[in-house]
């Protein structure tokens, strides 16, 4: 068992107490259900029912650990989450879809998207959070990671959330695999390497580790593999459907759409969004777009331009929805 210790929050008092690693996952997977929460009759939280606020809230948590403005940040090593920063575009793009009325028309569609949104940000952003805050024990509870094996208090309220008897099996219980140990390897060796010629080369293959994680360990068996889901997404490619679907596309900015196509990555036509492989070539070529923007490859200006963005959207963390 890996153990750390902390102390406690008494003034002119140190208390160590032994936490093992199913109490650490369960304070992660409590981080990431208290950001969807609203807060009811005083202290208590309720999940916020409303998928558009749960969208914008997880993009502007993505945004808040790529620039080290979340718990346990360390501004010193800004970069090191770089798929964050891709993700809180994502889920700003999320957002945008289920604002779309033609989106909200087909609850199969809206479902599914509030569903995948979701359950990813339940997976995803417990791994950064626990190196952020507990790096000395990661490599040692990275492999003991399991929704069943939370604390009481904590499963109990994971086994009711939305779609969780079926999601959970599907996400295979949040447990540790190769991509994630590959996006959490590169992490590490951002933080030893401060080599600005290198250090690029290793927040891609994070990326790209993670984005393999996000679309083939998650979103695959979690949406694109449900038969309904898949049906309506492959009709928006019909001819006459798709003339009037939404384009599918991503947009680096806060708003949901440009004019600047520099800043936008639209699908190839031939993509089958439901089938892993055609998704991942549009998704790896939009990645490499969004890292010639961010790393400022054809213009400086590229840099200063999408951290503004990304701080924009970190200031929806506690989005409210007028409906909530």
């Amino acid at each position: 068992m890996g153990n750390t210790s902390t102390t406690n929050q008494k003034q002119d008092s140190c208390t160590e107490v032994s936490l093992s690693c199913d109490h650490l996952w369960s304070m992660a997977q409590q981080f990431a259900y208290a950001r969807l929460c609203n807060k009811k009759d005083g202290n208590k939280i309720v999940l916020s029912r409303i998928y558009n606020t749960r969208a914008k809230r997880i993009a502007a948590t993505y945004a808040r650990f790529y620039l080290e403005t979340e718990v346990g940040g360390n501004p010193k090593l800004k970069g090191r989450y770089y798929w964050m920063a891709l993700g809180a575009f994502a889920s700003k793009t999320v957002a945008c879809s289920l604002a779309d009325t033609r989106v909200a028309l087909i609850p199969t569609v809206s479902e599914g998207l509030g569903k995948g949104n979701f359950w990813l940000f339940m997976d995803v952003a417990c791994w950064h959070w626990y190196w952020s805050n507990y790096p000395r024990s990661f490599n040692v509870c990275a492999t003991k990671r399991d929704a069943e094996q939370c604390v009481p208090q904590v499963k109990a309220v994971l086994d009711k959330l939305p779609w969780a008897d079926k999601a959970l099996s599907e996400v295979e219980r949040f447990k540790y695999n190769d991509n994630i140990k590959k996006g959490m390897l590169k992490v590490q060796e951002f933080e030893q390497n401060v080599s600005r010629t290198e250090r690029p080369t290793i927040q891609f293959d994070h990326l790209m580790a993670v984005a393999n994680h996000e679309q083939g360990n998650v979103l695959q068996p979690l949406i694109y593999e449900d038969k309904d889901f898949a049906k309506w997404v492959g009709r928006q490619r019909w001819p006459g459907v798709k003339q009037i679907s939404p384009t599918l596309r991503l947009v680096f900015s806060h708003a949901c759409s440009t004019d600047d196509s520099r800043l936008e990555s639209v699908a190839p036509d031939d993509t089958i969004l439901e089938n892993f492989k055609s998704r991942m070539a549009w998704i790896e070529k939009a990645a490499l777009q969004f890292h010639g923007l961010m790393q400022g490859t054809k213009q400086e200006i590229d840099k200063v331009y999408m951290e503004h963005e990304l701080k924009t959207i970190a200031s929806w963390v506690d989005h409210k929805d007028l409906f909530e």
